[in-house]
Order: structure tokens, then sequence, then C-alpha cells
């Protein structure tokens, strides 16, 4: 795991690799990027009635591994007939909690990546709010940790990879949440294009 208290000269390696990243990203890269978080409000509304901080709060605590096809598929479900299934109990009971009223940022730790990604859909013009799981953190890093422990559950952490975002969306003129979508689209692309496959299937 990376040090939480690094030395300025790594805490600037962080930012450019965070920068060299984003400057990577094709155009239409770049287009999907910086539309994530927009698109993600508006479906939050759609599947909530309307209300997109609810929606964006019953999405985000049901994102935790997984996938964003299926975190959607469970927050349809959760908004649509209050069938609370499909995920760990903890995560169904902040859900529950939120379609029963609750504020998301009384439920969702929001010192954390969920706090975080409930912010950037509920609000895609926060100035702070951004999103750091697995591939941000190791963006920002410069290397691939694969099954490694990141650390991200320590805040201290967290919250330095998240500034040095900051600092790369102040430097590009863009919003934290829009560098973070933006270098995620190009980097998980690129990940795989160089993942090995088995011979494609003949027809």
């Amino acid at each position: 795991m990376i040090p939480v208290h690094p030395s300025e000269e790594m805490r600037d390696r962080y930012v450019q690799n965070i920068m060299a990243r984003w400057w990577s990203a094709s155009a239409e890269q770049q287009e999907r990027g910086r539309t994530w978080y927009r698109t993600a409000h508006d479906l939050a509304a759609q599947i909530s009635g309307g209300d997109a901080r609810r929606g964006a709060g019953v999405i985000a605590a049901l994102s935790a591994n997984k996938s964003w096809h299926q975190n959607l598929r469970l927050a349809r479900q959760v908004c649509g007939s209050g069938v609370l299934s499909g995920h760990f109990s903890d995560a169904l009971a902040k859900a529950a909690a939120i379609m029963a009223g609750a504020d998301p940022a009384d439920v969702l730790p929001m010192d954390r990546k969920t706090g975080h990604f409930f912010q950037c859909i509920a609000d895609p013009d926060d100035p702070e709010a951004v999103v750091i799981d697995r591939h941000a953190h190791d963006i920002a890093v410069g290397e691939r940790y694969g099954n490694r422990d990141r650390g991200l559950s320590c805040a201290s952490r967290y919250e330095l990879i998240a500034d040095c975002y900051r600092e790369a969306a102040l430097q590009l003129g863009e919003l934290p949440s829009t560098v973070q979508a933006v270098t995620w689209v190009a980097h998980t692309e690129h990940v795989a294009d160089t993942v090995p496959r088995g011979p494609r299937a003949r027809f």
C-alpha cells in the first residue's frame, strides 16, 4: 500500500500520472467520461420518480462489488418494486433506509467511495466529490495492483488520492469527478486491450 503521508515528490508524481492518463484519452473516451455522471444523474431521477437524490443514494448503497449494469438493475428493482435482494444485508439495509425517507448523506459513509459516488450522481457539478476505486488508485499510483490490497478503506489514504485528483482537475480546469471519469474510461479500456484473450471462436 502507498504511504498515507507521501513525500511532496511522490504526491506530485501521482498528480502527473493522473494528468498523463487524461491526455491519453481519445475524443470519444473524453466525451463518455464527461457525460458519465450526468447520465447517471438522469437515470437516478428516472428510477425514483424524479427524486434524483434518493435514486442516487439507492444506486450508491448497492454499488459495492457490482458492475454498473448489476448496480442499476438492483436499484431499479428496489425503487420500482421495493424488493430488497441480490446484495449483502448491510447494503440492502442502507437502500431500505433511503427508500423509507432517510437522507442518503446520513446513511452512507460520506468519506469513502460509496458516499462520493452518491455525491457525484446526485450533483454532477459538485466541486469536491471524486470517486476513488481500484482503477482510480492505480491510475494515480501508476501501477496495476491486481488483487493486492490498496488500503482504500483508510479514510486518510482515500483522501490523499482524492486530493491528487482535485489538484489535477485544478490544473486542467475541470471538475475532479470529470477527471476521474475520463481517466477511468481511458484506463479501463487500455487494460482491457492489454489483457491476454483466448482465441476467438470462428463461425
